[in-house]
């Protein structure tokens, strides 16, 4: 009886001792478990496909914002509505017209830290507008005027060398058929907060892009006081280099104190 009561012992002692070893085996090293990402213009969030599936495969929550690219109002509730689901800190990520949208957005209490992929950091007062106008465009960037409805719309013979060179055509003529136009208020419309005056910032400048300046990325994000990377990219380099981007992504993740 005494060796089964001692049996019983040792064997409760090695379930306790597994399970507090357990956790750092099945839990990812993370500090903000949660990501959500916010597309850019003339384009929606299926082109994050690879990224996600990384940082998925490294354990994170994440999610994708099919923002309607109405208004910058808009793009922030929409925002906004999944912020409000996460359940812990959030690494906000923004593209393109998407880094506006965060900006406005970042100070919902869940965010954490931000990270800009070639992406508009305006500063309060200023709009997308303001930073486009602050170099000269590239050759072959295609961004047209607004239609007589007020949205505006990437031109099919500049669709590839100016947004995404990187891709291939056979990609990107299912992209630009399945664009989404951005309503000319967006751009139009100043900011009345500055989430990257507060929190946190990482930003990518993608070298190689001719649908923004890398120019005006690199100044606005040091700005900002942005920790920034440099990767040799186009306008859509998070889908090109999709580990490079989610790196940076990872790296915003793990400096989150809990």
């Amino acid at each position: 009886m005494k060796n089964k009561i001692g049996l019983l012992k040792m064997l409760a002692i090695v379930i306790v001792i597994f399970s507090a070893i357990t956790p750092s085996f099945a839990q990812p090293n993370i500090g903000a478990k949660n990501i959500v990402i916010v597309h850019g213009a003339f384009a929606d969030g299926s082109g994050w496909e690879k990224v996600f599936k990384i940082l998925q495969g490294h354990g994170y929550n994440v999610t994708m914002v099919q923002n309607p690219l109405t208004s910058l109002e808009d793009d922030v509730a929409a925002t906004e509505r999944i912020l409000d689901k996460q359940d812990g800190p959030v690494v906000l990520v923004g593209h393109s017209w998407g880094g506006a949208v965060i900006t406005q957005a970042g100070i919902h209490s869940k965010v954490a830290s931000l990270v800009y992929v070639a992406a508009f950091v305006p500063e309060v007062g200023e709009s997308a507008l303001d930073l486009i106008k602050t170099a000269p465009p590239a050759a072959e960037n295609g961004i047209l005027p607004p239609d007589e409805k007020g949205f505006i719309w990437y031109d099919k013979a500049k669709y590839h060398a100016g947004f995404a060179a990187d891709i291939s055509k056979e990609k990107t003529d299912f992209m630009y058929a399945s664009q989404g136009p951005v309503a000319v208020k967006c751009f139009i419309t100043p900011l009345s907060i500055a989430a990257w005056k507060t929190k946190p910032s990482y930003a990518i400048v993608a070298t190689e892009d001719k649908s923004i300046n890398p120019q005006i990325e690199r100044t606005i994000y040091k700005r900002a006081g942005s920790i920034v990377t440099e990767i040799k990219g186009s306008h859509v380099l998070f889908m090109s280099n999709a580990k490079a981007v989610a790196d940076v992504i990872e790296a915003a993740a793990k400096a989150t104190i809990k």
